[in-house]
């Protein structure tokens, strides 16, 4: 898969199918715009592309939002590779393409840059400054820029649409058995074993630390998740802990996941932790005691829990 972090596209790769959008998550609506491009590249001999923006434009517009993403930059790559696309075109999202006018996106950026011979977005697509550009204006512009405009009906579940959205907020509110449909995988966070202080240790329960970074925020509490060690076949069964330590004192959110059988020292490997079923809310003990009765009871209902299989 050719990557273009610039707008410099060689003479191969246009005349495309091109599908544009953020894409966070490659849920099932994604999937399906994705499946309609992939057709008419095979039909018609192009190559299948993404067009796709870095950061996402709602986190460059507030700073302050650090926890959005379902999917990282590099994951998001990943799941495109896996998706068959031959190329995607990064467009870095900063203050001079937010002022980019609809009108001006199409002629200079679409057009004169990458040229695709089919654009592939879902109905409710927005694009250009102040998200004025719509569906009905790139269509109206497709004769004049040599291109054709196929819309892809957005995808329901349950009567509703699908979107990135509607999946955070489920994973903000503890569903994860939901967004996992909706995105048709096991959600899962991916990071490197940090050092911590070492508390589920001297409860009993040893853990391995890892930052969440730019993850979006699940309902903080226990879940029963399954965890891969990168680099390794095995999928172990395990607890994760998502919180602050309220009982210590602590601010901090970190995910802590105690694995099943475990016993070796992880730190600094790779793991990709798949969020199954939420358990319970997070909540301050009256004492580490009290924490640890709790903490033997999450176990018992987390491992009722794991015999969900992983979508991968």
């Amino acid at each position: 898969m050719k990557i273009f972090n610039n707008l410099r596209i060689t003479k191969n790769y246009k005349r495309s199918s091109l599908a544009i959008g953020n894409f966070d998550g490659i849920h099932k609506g994604h999937q399906k715009v994705f499946i309609h491009a992939k057709k008419y590249a095979k039909k018609h001999n192009s190559k299948f592309g993404i067009l796709t923006f870095s950061p996402l434009p709602i986190m460059f517009f507030n700073k302050k939002i650090k926890n959005f993403r379902l999917t990282p930059e590099f994951q998001k790559l990943n799941f495109l590779k896996k998706y068959g696309t031959d190329f995607v075109i990064n467009i870095k999202f900063n203050k001079k393409f937010s002022k980019l006018t609809p009108d001006r996106f199409i002629k200079n950026i679409i057009y004169k840059k990458i040229n695709p011979k089919f654009i592939f977005v879902s109905n409710n697509f927005k694009f250009g400054y102040k998200r004025k550009g719509n569906v009905k204006l790139l269509n109206k512009f497709g004769e004049k820029c040599e291109y054709s405009l196929l819309k892809t009906t957005p995808y329901k579940y349950e009567k509703k649409l699908i979107s990135s959205t509607r999946i955070r907020k489920a994973l903000q509110r503890g569903e994860v058995d939901s967004a996992n449909k909706l995105l048709s995988r096991t959600w899962f966070i991916e990071g490197r074993v940090e050092k911590g202080k070492k508390i589920g240790r001297k409860l009993g329960y040893r853990t391995c630390n890892i930052s969440i970074k730019d993850y979006i925020m699940p309902k903080v509490g226990i879940y029963a998740v399954k965890v891969r060690i990168l680099n390794e076949r095995n999928i172990f069964k395990g607890v994760a802990y998502l919180g602050s330590r309220p009982t210590f004192g602590g601010k901090q959110i970190f995910l802590e996941i105690n694995i099943f059988g475990i016993k070796k020292n992880l730190y600094k490997k790779r793991l990709r932790v798949y969020f199954l079923k939420f358990i319970r809310a997070d909540r301050k003990f009256s004492s580490p005691k009290r924490l640890v009765i709790q903490m033997n009871k999450d176990v018992i209902l987390a491992k009722k829990s794991l015999k969900t299989k992983l979508i991968l």
